[in-house]
């Protein structure tokens, strides 16, 4: 598993149940995400596992793409508020960065670039999306990062955090990209 977050990855063990996920090899210490895009991120945090490990590698980046923003936050979600940013500081950012924009163009999506890396370089790329707009107000206590204010479309009047984990997965940017992996993996084995 090529994550250091804690929340992502007990979300994805609870997404790969058909496999042995086994945590980032201990020395490998920390990968610097620069790339410009989540693909070329999570193509780096790939290789290093893969590298480190000496075996296949699973490995994401997500990104909030906000309209009204450009599409950010983007690639720099997780450090949107600074190097050192809490989830918190993250979303306190983005609704003030949102204050002046009206419910019809608070349109946003969650997207999440997953890659599989193995030894010799073969790779296999999927991603997963999901559509919705950003909440004025945190709703629910569960979930991470911007799941309080990220209100799927395919959940009217519900955050990410106020909805159950299970519920969450069936429509979540990380869930429908780590189905793709699992059919992307039954086509290529």
């Amino acid at each position: 598993m090529g994550s250091a977050n804690p929340d992502k990855v007990a979300e994805i063990a609870a997404l790969l149940t058909d496999f042995d996920v086994l945590p980032r090899p201990s020395g490998l210490g920390d990968v610097v995400e620069d790339a410009d895009t989540l693909e070329g991120n999570a193509r780096l945090k790939a290789r290093a596992v893969c590298a480190a490990a000496g075996a296949a590698a699973v490995a994401d980046d997500t990104g909030l793409e906000v309209d009204f923003i450009d599409g950010a936050p983007g690639v720099h979600s997780a450090r949107y508020a600074g190097d050192a940013a809490t989830y918190s500081d993250n979303v306190d950012k983005l609704l003030a960065a949102l204050e002046s924009a009206p419910d019809a163009l608070r349109t946003a999506r969650f997207r999440t670039v997953v890659i599989v890396a193995w030894p010799g370089g073969r790779e296999v790329v999927v991603e997963g999306i999901c559509e919705g707009r950003i909440g004025r107000e945190r709703l629910g206590e569960a979930g991470f990062g911007y799941d309080p204010i990220f209100l799927p479309n395919e959940a009217p009047g519900e955050s990410f955090a106020s909805m159950g984990a299970e519920a969450k997965h069936v429509i979540s940017h990380r869930g429908r990209a780590l189905r793709a992996m699992t059919a992307a993996l039954a086509v290529s084995s």
